[in-house]
């Protein structure tokens, strides 16, 4: 995926909204509202402070916003965090229960088109929609457009049709940060002659596993691209044993993969995973064989429970912390805005997302937010402060005297 930044502007000019005659069939208000002039994507905190200031455009908008999640496997986040963050953007601009609804394909492709057709036929106006793949991503953008309806592709793209936004982080950039801290991990552990091994996420049905690769590629190994060939090499001594897809995201994929390739090429001393599940399912191989801690690096992204509690016991490097809280955000106010018939601001849509080489379907208009690598170093100062680990779980796993030692008390 190739994303290029357009210039945000410094502040974005109000605009007017004038809602149809009678009002808008929820509120029935006929008051004019403005889109806020200082929304962007540094308007997002914590405490969701900035969400309040949507309440005019709230009351200025037609029908309902639906929120499809893809699943509660793949990753934590989608039940733990996700969920609870999306209802409370909604909550605090203003929806009224009954303008919004939030639901979970649990895996399923065709319950995810079920969703979507559910919640357009009870008057969605505007899809949130993380889609489990391509396919039934483009599946539900068809059936959307044909029923004038606007697509936000939340966390992963659909690059087809029109009137369909992305919101999630910098993709690429999210790979180059695993890279980066991989190469600084395999320095600071003191790894000889490192044998690496790549443990991609799922390529085969996420473009956005595709930008992965390229970024962590890019900056170990200088190559810009999904997929590199064995026996590649770096001016830090480092090469490239193998690589392989856990398909689907799915962990047990990947458990069975690493198994494998460790059994065959027992010198691998170092790996990089697209996410914190697979870098927990490589751990757990790792540690059925005795390998000691800070002894073969892993990566990861999402910052979960189980990858915080890696990194502090020296098992894994770090992780690529995308603050949920501000997706959820980004996510609904981008809603707020298209629901209410009115322009985003270049300051809310400050990017664009294209499809990966090979890829059929076209550039959709982005909100790229900033992605943190969190080590043991900061992760008192990023999840922690943000109450996105629970401390007190997380210490209890670890003990407190792992957690003190980070800085987390």
């Amino acid at each position: 995926m190739k994303l290029s930044r357009l210039l945000p502007a410094f502040a974005a000019v109000g605009v007017t909204i004038l809602t149809a005659c009678g009002g808008n069939s929820n509120t029935g208000s006929s008051t004019p509202a403005t889109v806020p002039s200082d929304l962007s994507i540094s308007s997002f905190t914590a405490d969701f402070s900035y969400m309040p200031k949507l309440k005019d455009l709230v009351g200025a908008g037609k029908g309902k916003v639906g929120v499809i999640l893809p699943d509660t496997t793949s990753s934590v986040r989608y039940v733990q965090f996700d969920q609870p963050y999306l209802q409370k953007a909604f909550e605090q601009a203003g929806y009224k229960s009954s303008d919004f609804t939030i639901g979970n394909a649990q895996g399923q492709e065709a319950q995810e088109l079920a969703l979507a057709q559910a919640d357009i036929t009870n008057g969605a106006t505007v899809l949130i929609m993380d889609p489990l793949n391509s396919t039934v991503g483009s599946q539900i953008q068809q059936l959307a457009q044909s029923k004038g309806v606007k697509v936000i592709s939340y966390d992963r793209a659909t690059f087809t049709g029109t009137n369909t936004y992305y919101v999630s982080f910098d993709n690429v950039q999210v790979g180059e940060l695993i890279g980066k801290g991989f190469v600084q991990c395999v320095s600071d552990w003191g790894v000889k002659t490192p044998q690496v091994f790549v443990l991609h996420g799922g390529q085969n049905s996420d473009p956005n596993a595709v930008s992965f690769a390229q970024g962590y590629n890019d900056a170990v190994w200088g190559q810009k691209q999904a997929n590199v060939d064995a026996g590649a090499t770096n001016s830090q001594g480092m090469k490239l044993v193998g690589e392989q897809v856990a398909t689907d995201w799915k962990n047990d994929v990947g458990a069975t993969i690493f198994q494998q390739q460790f059994t065959a090429h027992p010198n691998i001393n170092a790996t990089i995973e697209a996410n914190d599940g697979l870098a927990n399912a490589v751990i757990t191989v790792l540690k059925s064989r005795n390998v000691k801690a800070k002894s073969v690096p892993t990566t990861g992204q999402d910052a979960t429970p189980d990858g915080m509690a890696n990194v502090l016991t020296d098992y894994q490097c770090g992780s690529v912390y995308k603050a949920v809280y501000l997706e959820a955000q980004a996510a609904v106010a981008l809603a707020t805005v298209l629901r209410a018939s009115a322009t985003p601001p270049s300051a809310l849509l400050n990017g664009t997302t294209s499809p990966p080489s090979g890829v059929t379907g076209n550039q959709q208009p982005a909100v790229l937010l900033v992605p943190i690598w969190v080590t043991k170093s900061n992760m008192k100062d990023t999840v922690i402060k943000d109450n996105f680990v629970d401390k007190n779980a997380l210490c209890q796993k670890v003990t407190a005297a792992v957690c003190s030692a980070a800085g987390i008390s």
